[in-house]
């Protein structure tokens, strides 16, 4: 494919890690705990089809972003590889996922030496019993560790990830996690309340799905606590110091145009989206016999694509154009900001009804 961008707008690349030490409950994404063998062949194919990419006239990156799955826990140097193949511009935003008991200073350090200047730490609670009911198993304890070795190396700015909704976890025990967490002194969180993705164990328990009050209730506690801690909610999951705004998510909210490595890994272009094979073992294959990767698309038409943009823009904090919305018959839920209508604390909770009632 050709690409023929301008080379002052934001480019993303994503790299995807499929490999983890175990699957958590509530996860549906395209990862892999009894495939670790294929970690060094999956690891060169990656990099082969990112040179692959180079080569046909792939855009130098403004943004890198290390999803999974887990990139912590394969080897540091091995991963360090990879990131250091993608094109980059000077001051471009490099991330990797971790895991809080995969992370060192030695690790930390070892991804510094290769351009990376960010980590986002899946935390998700601060209580054993949370952890437990997410069928996540890291020490909280390390969370500390990692932020430590983190401001150790020096990075540039970092995101602690959190989840809330778990069935046991009540308001006072995510109000704790939230207080533990600020004591850190993040520059940038996102807390996400649970959600049931068909096929997971979750999915299989009634009993353990979120309940929508319980999560509207920790919302507000989350907005009310990081906000007052200097932490500014720039999109409905998403709190950050100035000028610590992940710019890889800002570029996929603005529809930019991005590259996915690895396998299901998706990308978009010009109002083209398609993603990869899902398994690391047919992705290795279709690489190393210099095939495409890609196993499906789609091509957004115009309307499709200006509701999507309006959309997007009714998470963030600069919000949707007047025209865009009647703001005025939603009192409480919508505010005005000069020219643009913005979601009020209440109208987060409703984006999704609210979102039925754009117009372009």
């Amino acid at each position: 494919m050709t690409w023929c961008i301008d080379p002052a707008e934001p480019f993303g690349v994503y790299l995807h890690i499929p490999f983890c030490a175990s699957r958590c409950d509530y996860c549906a994404f395209a990862t892999w705990t009894d495939r670790h063998h294929l970690t060094e062949p999956y690891l060169a194919a990656v990099r082969a089809d990112i040179e692959r990419a180079v080569a046909a006239g792939m855009p130098v990156a403004t943004s890198i972003f290390v999803g999974g799955g887990t990139p912590s826990m394969v080897p540091g140097d091995e991963l360090a590889a990879v990131v250091a193949a993608v094109p980059i511009v000077p001051g471009a935003e490099i991330t990797v996922e971790c895991n809080p008991d995969d992370v060192t200073a030695e690790l930390i350090d070892t991804y510094a030496a290769a351009g990376v200047n960010r980590v986002s730490i899946g935390v998700q609670s601060m209580a054993s019993h949370v952890l437990g009911t997410l069928g996540r198993h890291h020490d909280q304890r390390n969370v500390e560790r990692a932020v430590a070795a983190v401001r150790e190396v020096g990075l540039a700015s970092f995101n602690l990830d959190l989840i809330y909704g778990a069935a046991g976890e009540s308001v006072a025990d995510w109000e704790a996690t939230l207080r533990s967490v600020l004591a850190l002194e993040p520059p940038h969180v996102s807390a996400y309340g649970l959600t049931v993705e068909p096929g997971t164990p979750l999915a299989a328990q009634p009993d353990r799905h979120p309940d929508d009050d319980d999560q509207a209730d920790k919302y507000d506690v989350a907005d009310t606590l990081l906000t007052e801690a200097g932490l500014a909610n720039y999109e409905i999951s998403n709190w950050a110091r100035p000028g610590h705004e992940c710019r890889h998510n800002l570029l996929y909210w603005r529809q930019q145009d991005y590259r996915g490595f690895g396998c299901a890994a998706h990308s978009h272009r010009a109002g083209r989206r398609w993603w990869n094979v899902r398994t690391p073992d047919r992705y290795i294959e279709l690489v190393g016999a210099g095939a495409p990767t890609e196993a499906a698309g789609e091509t957004l038409d115009t309307a499709t694509r200006a509701f999507e943009k309006l959309e997007l823009e009714l998470r963030m904090r600069d919000g949707v154009p007047l025209e865009a919305l009647d703001g005025d018959a939603l009192p409480g839920l919508v505010e005005r900001r000069r020219d643009r209508w913005v979601l009020t604390r209440a109208g987060r909770l409703m984006q999704n009804e609210i979102s039925l009632r754009l117009r372009t």
